[in-house]
């Protein structure tokens, strides 16, 4: 009875980590501090006599693997991209953007919202970083919107949903941690196939096979809009252009506007992916590009100062220096779960699961989901994917199917109800008048438009291969 009790000590180990994020501990102490807990334990029963199943000489690997996280190339582009949001969000360029989109297309119904998604995506383009993109539209945009007449529910689905569009639309921290993360995986799981010379999988692979999602999400998100104000007009009426632009502070042609606003971040975006997709720059040298860039729309719009800059690079360090944390946390927590035999015990539950491929991906995409409740993505993108990606990968899942399709489902997770970061995002800048209530009524039916989008990716993996192979 023993012996088969300890058989399942990788997923006590695992669900003894979730429990203690839920708690509320630091995510990284956590899973650094259970990993050695259930380490100690191991070796304390094999002292006693008992017959463990855990390997004391994998834990030994731990410092190559401290070193290799800390000379890893590709996750040098993390503090770039992290840079480029923060200067940007500091230089004001999304309130000029969001002024000059909202003069073109707030005369028409609908237009407040169809500006707020595509600043929105955008910011997702440039700063890739979930809760600062609601945070921003949700104080710049939403009181204009509710001022406007919107509804409070429409008004905060919009920006809700674009917010979480970080996760998918390139140049995405997301992507470019998960994208590590599955190189490994990749690798790992063609070598257990016994194929000696693996192919590989970059950052700039997921990148391009997120442009037609994250595309199509948007263009979703605006026709749905659409749809809303066309149908019921009193929930997205059309604004008063001149009214908006005395309003705004602006007089006169509105291209001048237009140029400053919307010019300078799509050089930049273009710039950046550009240079990934035209096989000029790998991601890393490419967020170099991004932060550069961002320093100069900075100096231009005449907000570059020694304190504002202290500021971005202190923002940075703080999020670069969490999300190594957690990535060194992580590491000894996956050398743990390895020495306890976890990619064997894996591999046999999703070998039993009915359906093959088809049901063991179902499960790991409903676990991804609802731990999306719990976890932010760093921590499911360094704990979850390597211990479920190398057994799906050697199942034969495409690597840039599955990491779309992990971003996408996270990106779901996160709005809704009634544990998703980016309602939490939203509720701490809403005003009170408007009720929790109308914000998840406001995403229920963008929701609904992700788990489209997800059962499209099952159903045409092409949606996320096809780029990546003509490319």
């Amino acid at each position: 009875m023993l012996a088969t009790l300890l058989e399942f000590m990788p997923l006590a180990l695992f669900l003894t980590v979730c429990a203690v994020l839920i708690l509320g501990y630091p995510v990284a102490l956590s899973l650094a501090g259970t990993a050695l807990a259930f380490a100690g334990l191991g070796l304390l029963l094999q002292s006693m006599g008992v017959v463990v199943p855990f390997e004391p000489r994998m834990m030994s690997a731990m410092p190559n693997r401290l070193y290799g996280i800390m000379t890893n190339q590709t996750l040098l582009a993390v503090p770039l991209f992290v840079l480029m949001g923060v200067l940007l969000e500091k230089s004001r360029v999304a309130e000029t953007l969001l002024d000059a989109m909202a003069l073109v297309f707030g005369a028409l119904r609908g237009g407040l919202g169809i500006a707020v998604i595509l600043v929105g995506m955008l910011l997702a383009a440039s700063t890739g970083i979930v809760g600062a993109t609601v945070v921003t539209m949700g104080l710049l945009s939403l009181p204009t919107m509710l001022k406007r007449g919107y509804s409070p529910a429409l008004a905060t689905g919009t920006i809700c949903a674009t917010g979480t569009l970080g996760q998918i639309i390139p140049p995405s921290i997301a992507l470019v941690l998960l994208g590590d993360v599955l190189s490994s995986a990749y690798q790992q799981a063609q070598l257990s196939m016994g194929v000696w010379s693996p192919k590989t999988l970059s950052v700039g692979d997921l990148f391009i096979g997120a442009l037609v999602p994250g595309i199509l999400l948007v263009v979703a998100y605006i026709i749905y809009v659409l749809i809303v104000a066309w149908l019921k007009p009193s929930l997205a009426p059309p604004a008063d252009r001149e009214a908006l632009m005395a309003e705004l502070g602006h007089s006169g042609s509105l291209w001048p506007l237009l140029l400053k606003g919307l010019l300078p971040p799509v050089l930049l975006i273009v710039a950046v992916l550009g240079s990934i997709l035209g096989g000029f720059a790998t991601p890393t040298e490419a967020s170099a590009v991004g932060a550069f860039g961002a320093l100069v729309l900075a100096a231009a719009n005449r907000r570059m100062s020694v304190a504002m800059l202290r500021d971005a690079v202190r923002s940075t360090a703080q999020v670069t220096s969490m999300v190594f944390l957690i990535l060194i946390g992580a590491a000894l927590f996956s050398l743990v779960f390895r020495a306890y035999g976890g990619e064997e015990l894996v591999t046999e539950l999703f070998e039993a699961m009915p359906g093959g491929v088809v049901g063991a991906t179902l499960i790991v995409m409903l676990v991804i989901f609802l731990l999306g409740f719990i976890l932010d993505f760093i921590e499911i993108t360094f704990v979850v994917v390597p211990i479920v990606g190398p057994v799906l990968l050697a199942m034969g899942i495409d690597p840039i199917w599955l990491g779309i399709m992990i971003a996408v489902n996270l990106q779901t997770s996160f709005l809704t109800p009634p544990f998703g970061f980016a309602l939490f995002y939203l509720r701490g800048v809403t005003p009170e008048s408007v009720p929790t209530t109308a914000i998840y009524k406001g995403v229920i039916p963008y929701i609904l438009l992700q788990l489209a989008m997800l059962l499209a990716l099952a159903l045409f993996p092409a949606l996320a291969t096809w780029l990546p192979s003509v490319i």
